[in-house]
């Protein structure tokens, strides 16, 4: 982890994820009807929430393509989702033209060697603690939490609270 990496939070306005490793575990159970299943932390869902409710851009790119997934996102606020991306760079900047957004102003966080791509194009490369090393290597971050079990809501969190936005206004 670089030393100088909460300079970078004060200038985060948009959270780039990955899907699979990232936001769950990495792990797919397989029904007997061939139905692919992930876990996902509520965690993470509460921080996209509170991300979102304070004008953050929240964008998830993947090259997994799971509609329960999907609609999961969708059901918590999020709008920006693009699967079964192969190039994940092309569709980074497609995304950053389309919303005028400033490379150094993105946070991404991805676990593996896909991720590599993305993560050196942003202003904070981030990953989980059970990125692969090559990841790792990359990351200006990494979060003290797996993949799956809130490292988004690490990442949001910590940016959230340098700028004095993570807590609700009525509370």
């Amino acid at each position: 982890m670089k030393e100088n990496y909460k300079l970078t939070l004060r200038n985060i306005t948009t959270f780039i994820f990955d899907i699979d490793g990232v936001l769950t575990n990495g792990q797919i159970l397989v029904t007997s009807e061939g139905e692919l299943l992930r876990s996902m932390s509520v965690r993470d869902g509460f921080a996209f929430r509170r991300a979102i409710e304070e004008g953050y851009h929240i964008c998830m790119i993947s090259g997994g393509k799971n509609e329960g997934v999907k609609k999961r996102l969708y059901n918590l606020g999020v709008t920006h989702i693009y699967l079964g991306i192969d190039d994940k760079v092309t569709q980074l900047n497609r995304f950053f033209k389309e919303h005028q957004i400033k490379p150094e102003n993105v946070a991404y966080m991805g676990d593996d060697i896909p991720d590599t791509y993305p993560m050196k194009i942003v202003g904070l490369p981030a990953c989980p603690q059970n990125a692969e090393p090559e990841v790792k290597q990359i990351a200006v971050y990494v979060s003290h939490r797996n993949g799956g079990e809130g490292c988004a809501r690490d990442l949001i969190e910590q940016v959230m609270k340098i700028q004095n936005k993570w807590h609700p206004k009525n509370l």
